[in-house]
């Protein structure tokens, strides 16, 4: 009797366990189809970014199936022209192939305005232009988005431009992965679409999401993203794709979140020697998976491998994306005193997820999308979330520390605390799920009568 009770909870497990992965089995392993197309017959889908150091910008493009002698045309700030060769790779994907560029503008020692256009065999781009700033130790302002991915026709390209406009300070745009929704040729389509206008004038960082990987088993990244952004190609670290940068006044780490556990340990080694080694005023890193989940336990893996080393060696800001919905965490003293680093979630794609209300973030907002505008001096951080919406002010707060000192002294200027909280939503009828999300929004504005909210 015994024996057939357990052979029937054996059976029932591994019919559940096979129900459940047939429902999970797209969500793991389906790849979209990529359509067929032709490569571009002029140079496009062209993007600036940074090289080895903050005074170098690579500069990638596509243009054609076969390769062609190719090159850069900069004109300096005293108006002296150069010729820069750049070297071409074909990429065969799926359902097609094409010629990839890649031209290296190292030591732009004169700060100023650049204007340039890249050519291939004859035929040439618009022409562009971008600024170089003096190297060294200096305030700077930059954009960060999170998730971009979904089609929104156009939406995104029309937001960072208001975004733009309205802070006209920032240097270069951060993006914390997902960029595009898929690897197929129609989706970076649509996320050159996004960032037309932008990102051939001003540097563009993006760490790798999930998204820009094809699923299964093991996940596998194409070498069409090193080819568009090309620091990787340098600054990989054997398959994890790593890369530090000194800008101004901060230093910025970028981490590979999407890996298994051995390529990530792999960059706790890289991680903790740069950190080791940093003297930047302001230590940023970006990463896709959030080290503390606004969706339950999860990334655990990458909380274990980085966090230690986020605080050890005072990292303050820590950027990322992935859980689309916004939220915001300090660490906190033993008595309760908020200090770095700070941890930032958010995204502005159209797509918004149910959240886990865990008191040991400071703030949340859901339903919306958002942008941030980090802005350094030499001893103020500020970070300003944004609306996408109506660009208004969402959160905002300030580290503020005394550098160099032994005795380093960091406070937390919470300005946000005084700003009500986003919280909107509407259930679909029927729907479980967010019904059961509605009574968790509910409960989280009944237990917290100290703060604001709009609902």
């Amino acid at each position: 009797m015994h024996k057939r009770i357990l052979r029937f909870f054996l059976v029932l497990i591994v019919l559940v366990f096979a129900l459940w992965c047939k429902m999970r089995w797209g969500v793991w392993f389906h790849n979209p189809p990529e359509e067929p197309y032709a490569p571009l017959t002029q140079p496009g889908r062209v993007l600036l970014t940074f090289g080895e150091d903050e005074q170098s910008r690579l500069v990638s493009w596509q243009c054609d199936s076969v390769l062609h002698p190719s090159w850069v045309e900069l004109v300096g700030p005293a108006g002296d022209t150069l010729r820069i060769e750049a070297k071409g790779e074909i990429f065969a994907s799926r359902s097609g192939r094409a010629a990839y560029y890649i031209a290296r503008l190292d030591r732009l020692s004169q700060s100023g305005s650049y204007a340039y256009r890249v050519a291939t065999e004859g035929r040439t781009s618009d022409w562009y232009a971008f600024r170089v700033f003096p190297s060294g130790p200096r305030p700077i302002s930059f954009l960060f988005i999170g998730d971009v991915q979904d089609t929104i026709q156009g939406a995104t390209n029309r937001f960072l431009r208001q975004a733009l406009a309205r802070h006209p300070k920032c240097e270069l745009t951060i993006s914390g992965g997902d960029l595009i929704e898929r690897p197929t040729d129609a989706y970076w389509a649509e996320g050159f679409r996004n960032i037309d206008s932008l990102g051939q004038f001003m540097p563009l960082l993006a760490v790798t999401g999930n998204h820009d990987y094809f699923k299964g088993i093991i996940p596998r990244m194409e070498r069409r993203f090193d080819l568009v952004f090309p620091y990787f190609l340098r600054a990989a670290v054997r398959d994890n794709r790593v890369y530090t940068l000194c800008y101004g006044n901060v230093q910025f780490f970028l981490l590979d979140s999407n890996r298994r556990p051995h390529q990530l340990w792999q960059q706790r080694r890289w991680l903790r020697e740069q950190l080791h080694q940093s003297r930047a005023q302001w230590k940023i890193l970006v990463l896709h998976h959030p080290l503390f989940s606004i969706k339950g336990n999860n990334n655990l893996v990458q909380r274990w491998m980085f966090n230690d080393l986020v605080e050890e060696y005072g990292v303050d800001l820590v950027l990322q994306g992935h859980e689309h919905a916004y939220a915001r965490t300090t660490r906190k003293e033993k008595d309760g005193t908020p200090t770095t680093p700070v941890y930032t979630v958010s995204h502005c794609s159209p797509k918004n997820y149910r959240i886990q209300f865990d008191d040991r973030f400071d703030r949340f907002g859901i339903s919306s999308r958002y942008y941030q505008i980090v802005e350094t001096t030499d001893t103020v951080l500020t970070l300003s979330a944004y609306n996408v919406g109506d660009h208004s002010l969402y959160d905002s707060l300030r580290i503020v520390k005394n550098f160099p000192s032994e005795a380093q002294c960091v406070r937390i200027d919470d300005q946000g605390r005084f700003m009500p909280e986003y919280m909107k939503y509407t259930p679909l009828p029927g729907n479980k799920k967010d019904s059961k999300f509605k009574e968790r929004i509910e409960h989280y504005c009944q237990t917290h009568p100290e703060k604001l909210f709009v609902k």
